[in-house]
């Protein structure tokens, strides 16, 4: 694939690994997530990932009530693209994921594309019993290591099929490369339309590992299962977040940061907001020659429906 001439940047607001413990920067209100949503956009994300959490807990939700308060918020301030996710819990059917989608019908979704062993257990060890601010954390964190993140071939039919009439682009989610294979064959049948746009995953415990040579290696896999057909970006979870960030700019790609995949903004170093992890990138990016698009320019890139056809 030729080099594209901008770099798309998503910020991942808060998702549903991290706790209000782990940072006073996570966003879980609804008033912070839309404010940090926003400011976010502000700083050069022109595609906004994001999750809904219980307003008073900070517990990850998929209820369409907890969206509701911060999605038109974020729509009448800025013009970014929302993506919202259908992955959200770890434990629900694929139904109740993809509900919020369904009722809001916005320009993009997550969707995972197979199941595996997602697990943030390790996270706990690092909390005494009396540093958790909510009674969910502690048990919601150490217990992952029982979870199968459920993405069955019968699973991402049913999402594509029930969201089909929404006209949505999907932000495919592959965390390993056998993911890969599962979208082709996914596109052999008729699920998905190129071109597709791929999220790389690195770095979470389950999936491949935040290694460069793991990086090469999906993309060389993805251009011989896709060739011009897809278009690519790259998380990089923890501390891989900037470094693999910048190697995908280089490589052509694009890029995602947010408080949901990493808490930091350096080593040690707990981040501010979503906005201060935007704003990094995008500096490292220009720095090296790239421009970062904007978001009108992301959705001719990805071929979006529009923000004017969605639901909030």
């Amino acid at each position: 694939m030729a080099r594209q001439k901008k770099t798309v940047i998503t910020c991942a607001i808060t998702g549903a690994i991290h706790t209000p413990t782990m940072s006073d920067a996570l966003p879980y209100t609804y008033d912070d997530i839309a404010t940090q949503a926003m400011e976010a956009a502000e700083a050069g994300a022109s595609i906004l990932h994001l999750h809904a959490r219980n307003n008073e807990t900070g517990a990850p939700s998929v209820d369409v009530k907890d969206f509701t308060p911060f999605l038109p918020r974020i729509k009448q301030a800025t013009d970014a693209v929302v993506n919202i996710s259908t992955g959200g819990s770890l434990t629900l059917s694929i139904q109740e994921r993809i509900t919020p989608a369904k009722t809001f019908s916005p320009e993009m979704c997550s969707m995972n594309m197979g199941s595996m062993n997602f697990s943030f257990h390790p996270l706990a060890k690092r909390y005494n019993d009396d540093d958790w601010k909510f009674d969910w954390e502690k048990d919601y964190v150490a217990n992952s290591d029982g979870n199968i993140f459920r993405n069955t071939f019968r699973d991402i039919k049913e999402a594509a099929e029930t969201l089909a009439p929404h006209d949505i682009k999907f932000e495919h989610e592959c965390y390993d490369v056998g993911h890969l294979y599962n979208l082709k064959f996914c596109m052999d049948i008729g699920l998905f339309k190129a071109p597709v746009f791929i999220q790389f995953i690195f770095g979470i415990l389950g999936g491949i590992g935040p290694e460069i040579d793991n990086l090469i290696f999906m993309k060389r896999t993805a251009d011989r299962l896709f060739g011009d057909d897809y278009r690519w970006s790259v998380l990089g979870a923890g501390g891989s977040q900037m470094s693999l960030g910048t190697t995908a700019s280089q490589m052509g790609g694009n890029v995602r940061v947010g408080l949901e995949d990493s808490l930091f903004i350096s080593r040690g170093k707990l981040a501010e907001s979503n906005a201060q992890q935007v704003a990094k990138i995008r500096k490292i990016v220009e720095a090296l020659g790239c421009e970062v698009a904007t978001p009108d320019e992301a959705r001719e890139m990805l071929d979006l429906k529009g923000g004017d056809r969605v639901a909030f």
